[in-house]
């Protein structure tokens, strides 16, 4: 059976368990909902009922299919295992149907032997790192509370030898949050060219956040000034901000690249080692099971019930929200992080979307006139003819050189 519409999952082949203990991780608790199996891995015959059904649920039409493997830390199912996974890709790969795989991962097991399969295999690589070593350090520890910095970067660079595909993947926290320039000039000084930032929001049983977590007004000024810094350090086109990215394809009027961006959700689904579906790798909860893979069609739990209701409810906002002028760039953000209906970073969000909008909207325009969105400072000048004099002053009057301005 084929699933109506593109869907996601993330792939859970060792479960929750991690061999780090970061002090904010929200997937670690999930180790209580199979509590004699805390030290198994996705089986053999999970596996290939996995890579088969997802192959097949694809839609009608589609061309390729992500294999994002996730955790607490996927490395654990061990080298041998992703071996096989792959094998059992290309088994079951229908003609005309491209194969992608992408590893999210604490860095900290990656060695020479890993990096070159990934390298081959041509994994994408999501590497947690949380800024300079006192602030990554600050959250990002092992099991004896030591920092593990300094093994994330040996991880990073083994992945530049190796040439191997990866982006960073950045928590904001109480503590990195107050330094966005410290942080952004050493993620892009690292070599990283893409950058995810993710807030952090733990909601206690009162609804509370926690102190660790970041401030909506804090979040709002870091996101601002790193946008700042971007535009500063003429990093459009060179270095590439999810957030940035997602807020642009929402200016230009198409659906934003991230689901917390998605007028609804429900079509990112999560996968224990065990075969459990979940709606989301938030709701990991037997309130939002959508059933197993061993009982139940994948494509039938993505488009009948639950999956559906839950991913609809995203869209049930307070009043408030339906009047913002910048309802259509966050859609009410993740439905894990509101109380009472509200996004607890409303504030932040709304405060980077107003700061950040004049130059959206300009880039927006580059691109609906098929210039480069580095062209934003330049879009009311007129186009350059393609013979025009590279060592010629630029004519939208900036002062430099055509070839280091709109022509670059």
């Amino acid at each position: 059976m084929r699933s109506t519409r593109p869907f996601h999952v993330l792939i859970k082949p060792f479960g929750a368990r991690c061999n780090i203990e970061c002090a904010y991780c929200f997937y670690t608790p999930k180790l209580g909902l199979y509590p004699r199996e805390v030290g198994a891995r996705m089986s053999d015959e999970v596996l290939e009922r996995f890579v088969s059904s997802y192959i097949e649920a694809q839609p009608f039409g589609a061309e390729e299919v992500e294999f994002a493997w996730q955790g607490g830390e996927p490395t654990l199912a061990g080298l041998d295992f992703f071996k096989r996974a792959v094998a059992l890709q290309r088994a079951h790969a229908r003609p005309g149907l491209t194969v992608r795989n992408s590893l999210q991962t604490n860095g900290t097991l990656l060695d020479d032997e890993w990096c070159e399969f990934l390298r081959e295999e041509r994994f994408l690589v999501g590497l947690s790192l949380d800024g300079p070593a006192d602030l990554h350090d600050a959250q990002r520890v092992d099991h004896s509370g030591a920092g593990t910095f300094e093994r994330v970067m040996s991880a990073l660079r083994r992945l530049q030898r190796r040439r191997v595909e990866f982006n960073v993947l950045t928590v904001v926290h109480r503590l990195n949050a107050a330094e966005p320039e410290r942080v952004y000039d050493f993620l892009v000084g690292t070599g990283a060219r893409h950058l995810q930032f993710i807030p952090l929001v733990e909601l206690d049983g009162q609804q509370r956040v926690s102190e660790r977590s970041v401030a909506a007004p804090a979040y709002g000024q870091f996101l601002s000034r790193v946008f700042d810094l971007w535009l500063a350090r003429e990093h459009v086109g060179r270095v590439f901000v999810r957030d940035f990215d997602s807020a642009l394809a929402s200016t230009l009027g198409v659906p934003g690249s991230t689901c917390v961006a998605a007028e609804t959700c429900g079509r990112c689904v999560a996968l224990e080692r065990d075969g459990d579906v979940f709606a989301c790798d938030h709701f990991v909860d037997w309130a939002h099971h959508l059933g197993n893979l061993r009982q139940r069609d994948l494509a039938a739990m993505l488009d009948q019930g639950p999956g559906p209701e839950f991913g609809a409810s995203k869209a049930d906002l307070p009043a408030e929200c339906e009047r913002c002028p910048h309802l259509r760039l966050c859609r009410g953000g993740c439905p894990k992080d509101r109380v009472a209906g509200r996004n607890v970073l409303c504030e932040g969000y709304a405060a980077w979307f107003a700061h950040a909008k004049p130059v959206l909207e300009r880039m927006a325009r580059c691109l609906r006139a098929q210039r480069p969105a580095s062209d934003w400072r330049h879009i009311d000048a007129p186009p350059h003819a393609a013979a025009l004099e590279r060592n010629a002053a630029c004519p939208c009057g900036s002062g430099r050189k055509w070839k280091r301005c709109c022509g670059a």
